[in-house]
């Protein structure tokens, strides 16, 4: 069991992540202060010093915890799906819904990873063991004839440079399509790649 204080630091450090989460899509990561979270979190300022030493720390602290969120969420949906085509569908789907209510700290992730120690690695080491989830999903339908075999690796990393290729999109202008639509179209576009030619 965890002990009280245990408790309260979990408690303080996830309160200043959200706080800071609400900041940074406000002001953006280099106009958003250490006051302005402290404010957000109902915290005094050193306090925010006692589990984070800088803006900084608690940025990367913040996206290191949604993206462990996001492959969570993504490996749930994918187990839960009944089929290869939802599995697919709701891997997309997953990153797409997460973006969106992110959006603002979507925005700032991709614009400002390199100044804050975030890479590429560590973006593909985020979403490698989703990915291979997929992958293993795929071999399994290919091996029961549900589609062809395909490098299913190759593949299912190929579905998540789609994703974030929507994600961009979307990021960077207005779309006219809804979250499952856009999914939709790259399920489909997959789905040809994959189906068992006649």
């Amino acid at each position: 069991m965890k002990t009280k204080q245990q408790v309260v630091t979990e408690f303080r450090r996830r309160a200043i992540l959200d706080a800071a989460r609400k900041v940074f899509a406000h002001k953006g990561f280099a106009d958003g202060i250490m006051d302005d979270i402290a404010a957000e979190a109902g915290l005094a300022k050193g306090t925010l010093y006692l589990y984070f030493g800088s803006k900084k720390e608690i940025y990367k602290a913040l996206l290191h915890h949604d993206m462990e969120a996001l492959k969570a969420d993504t490996l749930r949906r994918i187990d839960a799906a009944p089929n290869l085509k939802e599995k697919i569908r709701e891997f997309i789907l997953a990153r797409l819904e997460r973006a969106e209510v992110n959006r603002e700290f979507f925005r700032i992730m991709d614009t400002h990873a390199a100044g804050l120690s975030f890479t590429r690695t560590q973006y593909r080491d985020w979403l490698r063991e989703p990915v291979l989830h997929l992958a293993a999903a795929i071999d399994r339908a290919a091996s029961q004839g549900e589609v062809r075999r395909v490098p299913s690796e190759k593949i299912a990393w190929a579905t998540a440079d789609l994703a974030r290729g929507a994600i961009v999109r979307r990021l960077v202008g207005p779309t006219e399509t809804t979250l499952s639509e856009e999914a939709g179209f790259l399920v489909d576009l997959l789905w040809a790649a994959l189906s068992v030619k006649p």
